[in-house]
This record gives structure tokens, C-alpha cells and sequence, in this order.
């Protein structure tokens, strides 16, 4: 090696080590030039990649004492008040490798959980992110109770006070500021995108929104609705996980084939009309192991029907069929719904002691309080629309793609769980757990990026079906069709190439 280039590369090693001291010091003296009102910095830490970062003060219920980190980042974490009787808890990652770009996190449930993982996947991609506690810690609903401004958090206080700080604390942080804001959340997260583009059409230039969780009340009601069809372990209407799984097979096999291909998933529920008496047991049957009673075919009939009010209004719709493996042991337990329970016990009647029998009048209670209308379901997205701003939809079902096309795109992802997992090609990007490819085609989160800062909108998602969850190798890919488009099996390959298939 030359002498030049021995200290060329010196030089270029010493420029390397002074940048991470820059780095590192701009995040050691952060807290000091925050100064914003209502805001507590707890403190800002440089948190350096590969480390796995212990959360000592997570709520135990969150079931997450810890989350790796991959890249060098500043962390910080604030206490802001919302009001003389609500705080959030909101920390802002900030990664080294930064795109100049801001994004927002959502949660889950009744959550009170900031999503770590969500935190640290965003990061990873070079985002600026913020997430929030919603309002309260774990996952109880039991803060609701006697606190309206707490509910007002879970609402969407909480998530749009995240984004307005986090913005201000980005154009501190970075010299740069940033160019555009996005947001990512799936189920409560992806209702909270929703409300967001209702209520602040300005927060964000993109919304990744994964299976909504609008029309909350009466989904609340809906999950709730379960156990007065099956009841508990004991009753004659009660179907085991392996009940239903015999369900699901015979779900499988009169409708896996309707896309074409034979593979263990159901592409367009929608196409699917289950007759389970076939799964009666006769009657001179010895061995039941393999059917049901009456009573438990009629039961899960029920499951697979429509929710419908007490004048015979709809309130929500139907359970898909080819769900009910995942499904069975959160919604079919033989207990009551954990969120349910919570929402009537501590929203709707704030009796700590209500007992769960639910009936269609406590619908309907629930429905005329609608608090904070964190039903979710205005309909006018014009400004969000007006000002540029950009929204993929992926999981449920909305209006005509022909009104919409310009800045709405809806994507159906079979053979997903929800917001993951499952027994599909799920991996589209939409977190840490679902990362295959960080391409526009084959990522949600920067398929909208490309969208937004290129206009070039997505026409499918491609998913990757992982051999053994994510982290080991891609079985196959599929390209999920952009809505009201379905996949049909066309061949002439396999069903796993992803080229046998086509939208129509």
C-alpha cells in the first residue's frame, strides 16, 4: 500500500469516527434545546445499531421488555400533557442514515403500548418516527373509566400531538428538517390513520392503513357478539380449536379452488358461501371425531352471518370464511371478548362489574354514545385529497376504485392473519415481522413513498409467503391485486409462481 493512500484512508477513518462523535453529541445535548410547551423530555440517548434495548418501563401487559435495534439512532422520550388531567408518553427515534423523511406510528387495540417494533423498523428505512402510548399504559381499557380526556387520547388526541411535536423536533434535530410525512399502523393503527386523514388532513402526504379498525363501536360489538352465539367451554353451541379446524378444511375444500389453484387459501372470500351441514354428524354415528352436532353447525353458521341490529340494520359484516383457525382461539375462547368486556365495562355503562352476557340492546347503547366519534366514519376525505395526500388500504372494503384512483388504492391480501402472520404470502412490509424487501413492489410503506414523491401509485403489492415465518427464506411471491380487481390462477406454472396469476 502506498504511502497516499495508507493516509488517504487514515484520513477517511478519522472523518468516519469524528461524524459518530458529531452524532452522538448532537443527541447527548438534544434535551437542551427542546423547549416546547407541555413537554417533559425524560431524556435523549444514543442508542448505537445492533443493540437490544431493554424497555425497563414498558407496561408488563405489552409484552415487550426489550426490541433490537439495527442502526445507530438518538432516542427520546417525553412526558407531554394533553390536558389538566391526560399526558402521553412520546418517544421520537431519530436514525443516523436519514432520508429526510417523517412518519408516524400507530397502536393496537385498546392499547396503551408504544410500538417499539413499528419504532425501529421505521428507523431502519431512514425515517425520523414517533410513537405514543395512546393515552395510558397496556392494554386495558380500565383507564377509560371516569376519564374522558383519556378517551379522548385513545381517540385521536394522542397520535395527532405526537405528530405535531415530532415535527417540530425533526426540524430541530436535522439541519434539513424534513420533506414529507407519512404514517404507518395496522387494526387501531390503521383506524388512527383514518381519523387522521378525517380530522387533520394536513398531518401526512401518505397513509399505509392496514385493516381499519372503523366503524369501532360496532366492531367492539361485533367481537362481543360471539360469545352469546357459541357461549362457554360447557355449552352444546361450543366448538373446540379442533372443531374448528374441521371446519376450516371442509371451508377449504368447497372453496380454496373457486381463484383456480389449489393451495390452502381463499382469495376472494367474498366468492365464498359455506353449506357446513355437511359436517353433521348422522345419526347412528359411533365415532363424532370428525363432525359436529346440529347445534354446533348452526352456531358456526351464525359466526359466518351478518351482524344486524335490532330493527334489522346492518351493523357489520360478516366473519370471512377461511379465517377461523387464527380466529378461534382469541374469538371463539368460550369467554367473553377481552376488548369488548373492557369497552362496555369501563365506556359504555362504566360498570367495573357489567357481566358480559351481551345482547343487540347493548349495541345499540354503545352505538348512541360513540365518544370523541371514534366510530371513524366520516365520509368527506376531499381535503385530505385536495392537499395532495395519498392513502393504500390494505384488508377491508370501501367505495369504487373509479372515484377514488387518484389518491386511494385498496389491496386485499390473502392468506393473511390480521395485520400479519398467516398461512399467504402476508409479507408486504407493513412492519418489522412482515420485512421481505425494502423494493416499492414487494414493501407497502415504500410503495406509498414512491407514490408520494415520484406519483407513481401501486397497481398490485407483492407479498412474500415465508417457509417458516419471517426471517427464513421466501417460499414464493404473489402479487395482490389493487381492489375491485381478485387473483385468478391462470398458469401454466405452479401456483407458486407468482406469474401464473393474474387481476381481473
Amino acid at each position: 500500500m502506498t504511502r497516499f493512500s495508507a493516509l488517504s484512508l487514515l484520513a477517511l477513518g478519522s472523518m468516519a469516527f469524528a461524524s459518530q462523535d458529531d452524532f452522538q453529541a448532537k443527541c447527548a445535548q438534544f434535551s437542551d434545546k427542546i423547549n416546547l410547551p407541555h413537554v417533559q423530555v425524560n431524556f435523549a440517548e444514543y442508542v448505537q445499531g445492533g443493540t437490544n434495548l431493554s424497555l425497563p418501563d414498558n407496561a408488563p401487559s405489552c409484552d415487550a421488555s426489550y426490541q433490537t435495534v439495527s442502526v445507530d439512532l438518538c432516542r427520546v422520550a417525553m412526558a407531554v400533557n394533553t390536558s389538566s388531567s391526560s399526558q402521553i408518553t412520546l418517544e421520537a427515534w431519530f436514525p443516523r442514515e436519514y432520508t429526510g423523511r417523517f412518519l408516524s406510528t400507530g397502536n393496537g387495540g385498546l392499547s396503551g403500548c408504544i410500538q417499539y417494533y413499528d419504532l425501529a423498523y421505521t428507523a431502519q428505512m431512514g425515517f425520523a418516527t414517533v410513537g405514543a402510548n395512546n393515552g395510558h399504559n397496556g392494554t386495558s381499557g380500565k383507564p377509560f373509566y371516569h376519564h374522558p380526556e383519556v378517551l379522548k387520547d385513545f381517540a385521536y388526541r394522542s397520535l395527532h400531538t405526537g405528530v405535531v411535536i415530532g415535527k417540530e423536533l425533526t426540524d430541530i434535530f436535522y439541519d434539513e428538517g424534513f420533506n414529507k410525512s407519512y404514517y404507518l399502523g395496522c387494526s387501531t393503527g390503521g383506524r388512527e390513520g383514518w381519523k387522521s386523514i378525517q380530522k387533520y388532513p394536513n398531518d401526512f402526504d401518505g397513509v399505509v392503513a392496514g385493516a381499519p379498525a372503523i366503524n369501532f363501536v360496532n366492531l367492539i360489538s361485533w367481537s362481543a357478539h360471539f360469545y352469546s352465539i357459541l357461549g362457554s367451554s360447557t355449552s352444546d353451541t361450543f366448538l373446540t380449536t379442533a372443531d374448528w379446524e374441521l371446519v376450516h378444511e371442509e371451508i377449504l375444500r368447497q372453496c380454496d379452488t373457486i381463484d383456480g389453484a389449489k393451495d390452502d387459501i381463499i382469495e376472494d372470500p367474498d366468492l365464498c358461501q359455506p353449506i357446513l351441514e355437511t359436517l353433521i354428524c348422522p345419526s347412528n354415528a359411533k365415532n363424532t371425531t370428525n363432525c359436529l352436532s346440529s347445534a354446533q353447525v348452526h352456531a358456526a353458521q351464525k359466526v359466518f352471518s351478518p351482524f344486524y341490529g335490532d330493527k334489522g340494520e346492518l351493523l357489520y359484516r360478516r366473519m370471512q370464511p377461511g379465517s377461523e383457525n387464527l380466529a378461534a382461539p382469541i374469538m371463539y375462547n368460550g369467554e367473553p371478548f377481552e376488548y369488548s368486556l373492557d369497552w362496555f365495562r369501563y365506556v359504555v355503562y362504566n360498570d367495573p362489574s357489567w357481566s358480559g352476557n351481551f345482547t343487540v340492546k347493548d349495541a345499540e347503547a354503545a352505538l348512541a354514545q360513540n365518544p370523541y366519534n371514534i366510530q371513524t366514519w366520516d365520509g368527506d376525505l376531499s381535503p385530505f385529497q385536495k392537499n395532495g395526500g395519498k392513502v393504500l388500504h390494505y384488508h377491508d372494503h370501501e367505495p369504487p376504485p373509479t372515484e377514488l384512483d387518484e389518491f386511494y388504492r385498496f389491496f386485499t391480501i390473502s392468506g393473511m392473519g390480521h395485520c400479519g402472520d398467516g398461512n399467504g404470502a402476508y409479507g408486504i412490509g407493513q412492519g418489522i415481522d412482515t420485512y421481505a424487501s425494502s423494493e416499492p413492489g414487494s414493501n407497502v410503506l415504500m410503495a406509498m413513498v414512491k407514490w408520494v414523491e415520484e406519483g407513481v401509485a401501486p397497481e398490485t403489492v407483492r407479498g412474500a409467503k415465508f417457509e417458516d415465518g419471517v426471517g427464513t427464506p421466501v417460499e414464493y411471491w404473489r402479487k395482490h391485486c389493487r381492489w375491485p380487481r381478485r387473483n385468478v390462477f391462470k398458469g401454466p406454472g405452479n401456483y407458486t409462481d407468482e406469474n401464473s396469476w393474474e387481476c381481473i
